[in-house]
């Protein structure tokens, strides 16, 4: 079996509430304190999946990790049943959702060893999230445990901030051949933080045996990261041949553009106007933060949140597009808003790793009966509703981690329990 792209989705946990944790991120913040619904959430989550698998895409999937962090809290002095209020929303936290913040991956073609390469991502920069790497790197080294295709990285020293595959973007003339790896970092964000450290990217491209010369480093522009793209996923997305970004997406987008046409000279890029879609239009409709997906009859499609189609800049210059008979042909629309009111959309919610999925352990590729005894699952022992208080009941509390674990028992993956 040749190369695929596998879309490893993250299942909403059963702790998904809505602190505003996240500095920078406009919808997190907007949210802060607002009633969740864990159990629509993750239902929405495996919708999309179930539409990807309609779509014919190869659909792999990551389950929550344990929450509240047991570990993290004894490492801090405190216990999930004495817990200060500063650290209880950050050790409930089921950010972890959002797989593209997992790792980086280089697919085989790319690196030195001919392996795919996969570097857990430290998250250093939030709190809330730099305390996940442990568990997501067991996930990843039972998933991609074959050695003689995979080879999954600690992750890079925390003095450098890395956020993963939402900062990372390939392109290639097919998932088969040697492609061009991009590198977006942040130098600047305004009031908000830039996340990504050039120096983690380059250690990253170091590990992964890179060729220098089809690899760039490219600066994210400080005023979309001022305009609430704390990742270049709410900006950019890319796939094989062709670039759908911003035009404020990069500092120098006129250099990038010109080295990556010299390195590829099959990409399209196609840049979205600043009159036609602003920034604030861009990152309110996670336009970008789009799965950009080859279909199986050979042409490409974009699956986008329901709120793109609801903002009219957005979708005019979608429809637009497509009638240009461009390279992308298709408009697909998922109702994630769960997880969009915390601030990821399909793209957030998807590590896309290009490999043979017969290399990958089976328990995590989806298919249509595996999604619907999930499904099951989040019915039965998902919380409908989770209030800023409710962090507080002892009840609630086991009703997590119980519903955590008859997950990983119908999945059979008890080495996670």
């Amino acid at each position: 079996m040749a190369l695929q792209e596998i879309n490893f989705d993250g299942i909403i946990g059963p702790s998904h509430n809505y602190a505003g944790l996240s500095l920078g991120n406009l919808a997190s913040a907007a949210h802060a304190r607002h009633v969740s619904h864990p159990r629509d959430a993750a239902l929405q989550g495996i919708e999309k999946m179930r539409h990807n698998v309609r779509l014919g895409l190869v659909q792999g999937l990551f389950v929550p990790l344990p929450r509240p962090n047991h570990e993290w809290l004894a490492d801090l002095g405190a216990t999930a049943d004495d817990v200060p209020d500063t650290l209880r929303p950050a050790a409930f936290s089921a950010s972890a959702m959002w797989a593209a913040n997992a790792a980086t991956v280089s697919p085989a073609p790319d690196t030195a060893d001919g392996r795919c390469h996969i570097t857990v991502a430290n998250l250093r920069t939030m709190p809330h999230r730099s305390h996940e790497w442990p568990d997501t790197l067991s996930q990843l080294r039972l998933a991609f445990a074959d050695g003689a295709h995979f080879h999954v990285h600690k992750p890079v020293p925390p003095a450098f901030g890395d956020e993963g595959a939402a900062n990372h973007m390939r392109l290639c003339a097919g998932h088969g051949e040697q492609g061009v790896e991009i590198f977006v970092y942040g130098r600047r964000g305004g009031a908000f933080p830039a996340r990504q450290h050039v120096e983690a990217s380059r250690a990253i491209a170091r590990h992964h045996g890179l060729d220098p010369e089809r690899t760039l480093f490219v600066a994210q522009s400080e005023e979309a990261i001022a305009a609430g793209a704390f990742h270049n996923d709410v900006v950019a997305v890319a796939n094989e041949n062709v670039l759908l970004a911003h035009e404020q997406a990069f500092e120098d987008r006129v250099d990038f553009y010109a080295s990556l046409k010299r390195l590829l000279p099959e990409v399209e890029i196609v840049e979205v106007p600043a009159d036609a879609v602003s920034l604030e239009d861009a990152v309110k409709s996670y336009l970008f933060n789009a799965q950009l997906v080859t279909l199986p009859d050979g042409g490409m499609g974009l699956i986008l949140p329901e709120e793109a189609r609801e903002t009219p800049s957005v979708w005019t210059w979608l429809e637009a597009m497509v009638a240009g008979n461009g390279p992308i042909r298709k408009l697909f629309v998922v109702d994630v808003r769960q997880s969009m009111a915390n601030g990821g959309g399909p793209a957030c919610l998807r590590l896309r790793v290009v490999a043979n999925p017969a290399h990958v352990d089976p328990r995590f590729i989806a298919n249509k009966a595996k999604l619907d005894t999930i499904g099951e699952v989040i019915r039965e022992h998902w919380p409908e509703r989770i209030a800023p208080a409710d962090l507080c009941d002892p009840k609630l509390r086991q009703r997590i981690e119980s519903a955590r674990a008859a997950l990983i028992e119908a999945l059979g993956l008890n080495e996670l329990l």
